[in-house]
Order: structure tokens, then sequence, then C-alpha cells
């Protein structure tokens, strides 16, 4: 799994928004601490959260399974763009039969669990789904053999406001371990001057333990 954070507004932009409210725009110091300070104390501390939704973030995400995308899908505040397995299966026609024992070839194309037999399961369904592809079906109806496990990457845009909410709740021990990975190595892309906003969402190794 890799996360490239492609562009991200600036802090400016959400202090100009705070400051539309009260129209206090000569207390500004152009994006300096006093604006800093009352991004987190408007938006954080106040719960004025609505003004943090003037900050957002796109990433490339690439190396992902699929199952890890539906979770991605429940947090509906943000943009996704999806590499499209219409489009996309032929990458995995022409390869060499695989079996059990393929494990480095396959992970080109699967995310492989802690677990042995569920590894050699999704090796055992890519193969199927390599046949499939050698046959006249089409790829909109061969990609229902899809494993769970096999890799995608996609465009994912979020406003700060959800972004918050969702590594709050996606580096949580119960979270599912890929996504928690994924919520991790997104806090980590994150301009460093903007991070201050989302430490105290992030569960760390000892709040897990607390929980």
């Amino acid at each position: 799994m890799t996360v490239t954070l492609m562009q991200h507004s600036s802090l400016e932009v959400c202090a100009h928004a705070i400051r539309t409210c009260w129209q206090s725009y000569d207390k500004s110091d152009c994006g300096g601490p006093k604006d800093l300070e009352l991004i987190d104390r408007v938006g954080n501390k106040f719960k004025h959260a609505s003004t943090l939704e003037h900050l957002s973030y796109t990433f490339f995400i690439d190396g992902i399974s699929r199952a890890l995308l539906q979770e991605l899908a429940r947090h509906r505040m943000a943009s996704l763009s999806v590499k499209s397995t219409r489009y996309t299966l032929k990458e995995l026609k022409d390869e060499e039969a695989f079996n059990v024992e393929d494990k480095q070839r396959a992970e080109k194309y699967l995310v492989m669990t802690s677990s042995d037999l569920v590894n050699e399961m999704s090796i055992k369904a890519l193969e199927n789904l390599r046949e499939v592809l050698q046959t006249k079906i089409g790829n909109d109806v061969a990609k229902y053999c899809l494993p769970e496990s096999y890799k995608t990457s996609l465009t994912w845009t979020i406003n700060a406001r959800s972004l918050q909410n969702f590594i709050s709740l996606r580096t949580s021990k119960s979270a599912l371990w890929e996504i928690r990975d994924l919520a991790n190595a997104i806090f980590e892309a994150l301009p460093q001057d903007h991070k201050y906003l989302f430490e105290s969402c992030v569960y760390t190794q000892e709040d897990n333990l607390e929980n």
C-alpha cells in the first residue's frame, strides 16, 4: 500500500472562512500562529467543525484490497475515483497459471493476510479469474469472480472534518487491520503544518491497549 498526497487547501483559506463569520479579517496574521490557533479553537475546541470543511485533501491510494475499498465507501463525505476492473483486467489475462506456491507472483494482484489458508484460497480464486479471462466472457461479467483481496487503486478527496472522523474511527484497534494501516499512512502523508488538527484523532498503541 502506498499513499501519496496530491494536493491540499491552504490553512489560510480555513482561517479566512472562520473570520468571515465575525468579519475579523483585520486580526489575521496571514496564516501565522494566530490563524492556526483560531482554526484549532473554533474548529476543534468550540466544535464549529463545519469551518474545517474548507480544508480538503486529495490522496492517491495504491495497492489496497477491494475489501478495504468497500470500507472506504462507507465514509460518504469523500469523493472516490477508482481503478476500473472492466477496463483493466487485461493486466491479468496474459499471466501464466497460478498455484498456491506462487505467493510472491500473486502479490502483484492480491493483498496477503496473516492467514496462510486465506492466502492460498485467494490465489486459487485469482487463477479461477484468470481462466475466465481466457474465454469470450466480457470483463464486466468476469469481474464477478474477483476475490476481495484483489488490489485496486483510487484517487480520494476528503475535507478535514470528515478526515478527522475517518482517522478517529479507523486508527482504532476495532477497525479492519488494513484500513487501520491506511488511516495511519494518511495521517503521516498530511502536510506537517496540518497535522496538529488531527493529532487528537489518532489512536495510539497505548490508547488501543487501554480500550
